[in-house]
């Protein structure tokens, strides 16, 4: 089948080069990224996905091409490979694109970037990869009669009939590969030897810092016995082994919305630099080990981490669209860390910290979507389809983190007030020093949100922020000088 577009013949002198796309052109893999896609958005059509990937890849991706639709504009381009493409144009070389990915897919590409002579994909009938993609663009061009650039090892079949090939982005194994099979080989940008700050930035080991809230039992309890630090330990990295697989598969799903945002375009699957047909395989591996140490810390933090596994998966493909929802069920996962921390060393959970948690969590939370919504607005974006909010919806918002914020420290000051605080503190009056600090701590967080001087969530941005130390350890000190 003849799956090629406006495709004029090359002069004696005027060897065309030929580009790959998924991995060299653009630094994603369109297939598995627009079938993430379409999980996320119907995860119960995944019968249909297997049934399309029964008949082949070719129907697989035409299946998937007629339901996901890719923003051609916002996609992780190389500047390497453009820089040789646009070389190749001002030497009067004639440039075409050439892709196992769908038809649909190619020609919206090629068309945006307006670089191609031609182009060539795959359809219903063909998987143009490998040995068919070496086999018609030989068809087209004869043997030794192309240039081509490619990064991966399905790319070894049409180097091998290229006059030369330009390998782009490869491991070193695949340059190996690539020189073995074409002397001639240029090698033009070889992927980093050192790639794990993509990779910690994937997996947001900045945001462990929140599973720190499973030991807030240990330290309400006052269990400093050895056993009991060790368990706690244990949960704070079961739970953020769970956590960054969460993360990791969130990432998976909002590809193309974080694209379309300011700051979240730089995160490593929307930008490319970490591979997606790698980030696919972490998350179960990250899940297995997370689960097996929970229940063997304990049932009911097994339970736990189960329950936070379930409910995170829910949130990220469907709960976070839901507006109000959304906030509820971040302050309940919160929540349920501290009720974790408690699970993994058998110590019940004072009423009044469920209370209080429930309360500040929702309050970070509606903070959060307050810095979205602002972002948003500062940059002319339209309101976003992955949220349930609308840009109009800024004040009230904020006014909500307000009240949920304040009633925080109200629950704070009601237990302070209460019987239950004379059974641990022998000096309670040192904990209403702690109220102040928590008003302005919130009421801090929310001017400089208001400031656009806030460009992450609150607990993020506490971390790198020299006043919630000094709040922290203000805190600290008067819990202490109350024990």
């Amino acid at each position: 089948m003849d799956t090629l577009v406006s495709v004029c013949p090359p002069s004696v002198d005027d060897v065309p080069l030929v580009v790959d796309l998924d991995g060299t052109l653009i630094r994603t893999d369109l297939l598995v990224e627009s079938s993430a896609a379409y999980l996320g958005a119907t995860p119960l059509m995944t019968g249909h996905l297997l049934r399309a990937l029964s008949r082949g890849k070719a129907s697989l991706k035409t299946h998937v091409a007629a339901r996901v639709a890719i923003d051609a504009a916002n996609l992780p381009y190389n500047p390497s490979v453009i820089d040789l493409i646009e070389t190749a144009r001002s030497e009067g070389r004639r440039v075409y694109l050439a892709s196992a990915s769908h038809e649909s897919y190619v020609k919206a590409i090629a068309e945006h970037l307006g670089l191609f002579d031609g182009w060539f994909a795959s359809d219903a009938g063909i998987n143009l990869s490998s040995t068919a993609k070496a086999d018609l663009l030989v068809h087209h061009f004869g043997e030794r009669g192309f240039d081509y650039i490619g990064n991966d090892r399905a790319d070894l079949a049409v180097w091998s009939k290229a006059r030369q090939a330009i390998v782009v982005g490869a491991t070193s194994k695949i340059v190996r590969a690539a020189r073995a099979v074409q002397p001639s080989s240029v090698v033009v940008v070889e992927r980093e030897e050192n790639r794990w700050k993509y990779w910690r930035k994937l997996l947001r080991l900045h945001q462990w810092a929140k599973n720190g809230l499973l030991f807030v039992p240990l330290l309400a309890a006052q269990r400093f016995d050895i056993g009991s630090i060790l368990l706690a330990i244990a949960a704070f990295f079961a739970f953020s082994l769970t956590s960054s697989a969460i993360y990791v598969i969130n990432d998976l799903v909002d590809i193309d919305a974080d694209r379309r945002h300011p700051t979240k375009k730089n995160r490593p699957l929307a930008a490319g630099t970490v591979p997606i047909l790698e980030a696919i395989v972490v998350p179960p591996i990250l899940i297995t080990v997370a689960l097996g140490a929970g229940f063997a810390i304990s049932l009911w933090f097994g339970i736990a981490l189960c329950v936070y596994l379930a409910t995170t998966t829910a949130y990220t493909f469907s709960l976070k669209r839901k507006m109000a929802i959304d906030v509820v069920v971040l302050a309940g996962l919160y929540t349920l860390r501290v009720l974790a921390g408690a699970a993994a060393i058998s110590v019940p959970v004072s009423e009044w910290l469920l209370a209080f948690s429930m309360f500040i969590f929702t309050s970070l939370a509606l903070i959060k979507r307050y810095i979205e919504l602002a972002a948003r607005i500062d940059a002319d974006l339209p309101d976003s389809t992955s949220r349930g909010y609308r840009k109009a919806d800024l004040d009230i918002v904020a006014a909500l983190a307000a009240a949920s914020g304040f009633n925080a420290v109200t629950v704070f000051a009601l237990y302070i007030s209460s019987s239950t605080v004379h059974q641990l503190y022998s000096r309670p009056q040192f904990l209403w020093l702690v109220c102040p600090i928590l008003l302005y701590w919130l009421a801090r967080a929310l001017m400089l949100a208001h400031r656009r001087h806030m460009d992450d969530d609150p607990i993020a941005f506490a971390l790198g922020d020299k006043h919630s130390y000094v709040a922290l350890g203000l805190i600290v000190v008067f819990f202490a000088a109350a024990i």
